[in-house]
């Protein structure tokens, strides 16, 4: 292979990389050099891959001219390899707008952040030039509490709902496990407790969807997979399960996503591809699609999912709901199917930002048995009285970045910049941000090698046919990384952290688009493999990495639509442990644009007096 190597990158130090808004840095646009495959052609490529010759030179071209070899593979830096993106706590400055939780149950914290929010919870019901509003899990709260309706009567309304939207007329494919007697037995116990004038919390009775990555009994943890829960049982409740169950919240089942995590599309051939309510004949989103679509269409208000690289704001932003990843280590991972160590964490899907910090509050926190576990900062909540009770935010901005994207979702992400200074004086500061390109590639080449290390024993007794052809051609891919590339991309995760580091000593948040496009259209020769559209899924991924990457948290807030009506999102990118000041900025944002929410074309009313 000596013939075709290409000359590395000689990467400058850090200290001499010029961050200011007039930087000499070139922004790189995604160099993605392969074409859409779907039906036989993604067979026949997916066969050649498998070639244990001919598919090695394929994968050394495949890197070669997607620039890995260059600015991964062969780069020299200077910078020692960063594994885990686990931060040390440095302060915020905000703690004063902050109620602080130390060694707090669920039940504790879910009632600390209900007591945050009760002031904007009455701010929103006043409003009443809202196009369309959805149910939140204090509306489900009050009426269970007036005894309006019962959590059984929204169970039983749940049920119908899902086996409407699996009729052939809709095949919305949201679900991978559901089981209408637990839910039943769930609720029943819920409406007792309420009877009995003995709720547990505001989650009480309220239905939560876990994305089929996440351990939920009874139900097995497929992965997306025919065959990931064979070998991997699921004998108890993930750890943030476990919390959601504690506050009484009706667990109902375990939403569809993209087999194994690896892809942006939501297409899952085994289990059918989750369609977007705003729009069915466009993708959700993926992985988390089914826990997306399930919040969209008005099922659940929130839901939980898995972000390794974009997975929960991405679905999110093209479902027009809310998407938080939290930093990295903030929700333990136990019981979570370990398929990227270093990159994933569980995140929530909600439909407001108030649903969020519920359920945040809820899965936030270490495990107290854990005394290996490092020290955490204590969980911090916004106290939400007003959208506009923060002063001097700066947003940075790279502007050649932002811009990446199509001119529907530019606008208005820019004009949702623009709202934000008019309405609350917020500053946006142009900045550069190096070696974004850099940056993906090496989360790729990360993501991958962890991702094919964790089911490497199970395949080899696999028989490949079970293995939907999009995931074979992943998998192949994700193979052919080696310890030079994986390495070289934990020193560029280093080298990354340190640019960040000196952004966020002059803003307080990184903005952008969260997509580069909205939801693209959904075609019949996908279907049944699976697609490989790596086009769309770089413009899909374009704004998620850092957040994986570099364990940051990040948050999605929908701020419009584009020509098509087709929600657009506006992310916003924090400091270790902010999620308080990202929870109360992307509030602020929520507030300017919910007046002109739009209704989805599949949206079931299930809290509506009937």
């Amino acid at each position: 292979m000596g013939i075709l190597k290409d000359e590395g990158v000689v990467y400058k130090a850090v200290e001499d990389v010029d961050i200011g808004p007039d930087s000499k840095e070139v922004y790189l646009r995604a160099n993605v050099k392969a074409p859409r495959m779907a039906g036989f052609l993604v067979k026949v490529f997916g066969w050649f891959l498998e070639l244990r010759i001919f598919g090695t030179v394929i994968l050394y071209i495949l890197k070669k001219n997607n620039l890995i070899h260059k600015l991964v593979s062969y780069a020299e830096l200077q910078e020692s390899p960063l594994f885990v993106p686990l931060h040390p706590y440095e302060g915020l400055g905000e703690e004063e707008k902050c109620i602080e939780s130390d060694h707090l149950s669920p039940v504790e914290q879910v009632q600390q952040a209900t007591d945050c929010l009760q002031a904007s919870e009455s701010m929103t019901k006043t409003s009443s030039n809202f196009s369309f509003q959805r149910w939140t899990i204090m509306d489900y709260s009050r009426q269970y509490m007036s005894r309006e309706i019962t959590p059984l009567m929204v169970a039983e309304r749940f049920i119908a709902a899902v086996h409407e939207s699996s009729k052939p007329s809709r095949e919305m494919s949201l679900f991978i496990s559901f089981d209408s007697e637990d839910i039943l037995r769930q609720a029943t116990e819920s409406t007792l407790r309420y009877e009995r004038g003995e709720p547990i919390s505001v989650l009480d009775g309220v239905p939560l969807a876990i994305k089929d990555e996440i351990d939920c009994l009874p139900h097995p943890t497929t992965g997306g997979t025919k065959w990931l829960h064979k070998v991997r049982p699921c004998n108890e409740d993930a750890c943030c399960v476990k919390r959601l169950r504690l506050c009484g919240a009706i667990l109902v089942g375990k939403t569809n996503m993209h087999e194994l995590g690896a892809g942006t599309s939501g297409i899952n051939p085994h289990y059918g591809t989750t369609r977007n309510p705003h729009n069915a004949n466009r993708i959700a989103g993926g992985s988390s699609s089914g826990s997306a679509a399930v919040v969209c269409a008005g099922l659940c208000p929130a839901a939980l999912g898995v972000d390794g690289g974009g997975s929960v704001r991405m679905p999110a932003s093209l479902c027009g709901v809310v998407g938080l990843k939290p930093t990295f280590g903030r929700v333990p991972h136990s019981g979570v199917i370990p398929l990227n160590w270093t990159v994933g964490m569980v995140g929530i899907l909600a439909g407001t930002v108030e649903d969020a910090l519920i359920v945040y509050a809820a899965i936030s926190g270490p495990i107290s048995s854990d005394e290996s576990a490092p020290l955490l900062p204590k969980v911090c909540f916004p106290l939400l009285k007003a959208p506009d009770c923060i002063s001097n935010i700066k947003l940075a901005k790279y502007g050649e970045w932002f811009n990446d994207c199509t001119d529907d979702i530019r606008i208005c992400c820019s004009n949702a910049l623009a709202k934000l200074y008019d309405q609350y004086g917020w500053e946006t500061i142009e900045v550069t941000i190096p070696e974004i390109e850099v940056m993906r590639l090496a989360h790729y080449s990360t993501i991958g090698s962890e991702c094919s290390t964790a089911i490497a024993c199970h395949l080899e007794k696999l028989d490949m046919a079970e293995l939907g052809w999009d995931a074979r051609v992943a998998l192949a891919v994700y193979g052919a990384f080696n310890s030079r590339e994986y390495l070289n991309a934990q020193r560029i995760r280093n080298r990354q952290l340190q640019f960040h580091k000196r952004i966020f000593a002059k803003a307080d948040v990184i903005v952008t688009p969260t997509t580069g496009v909205t939801a693209y259209s959904i075609k019949d020769d996908a279907l049944k493999t699976g697609e490989l559209d790596y086009i769309n899924g770089a413009s899909l991924v374009r704004y998620q990495i850092a957040g994986n990457f570099l364990g940051l948290p990040a948050v999605t807030v929908p701020v419009g639509y584009d020509g098509a009506g087709l929600p657009i999102g506006l992310q916003f990118i924090g400091k270790p442990w902010s999620e308080s000041l990202l929870i109360h900025i992307a509030f602020a944002m929520q507030a300017l644009c919910i007046s002109d929410y739009k209704r989805p074309e599949i949206f079931y009313d299930i809290l509506s007096k009937k």
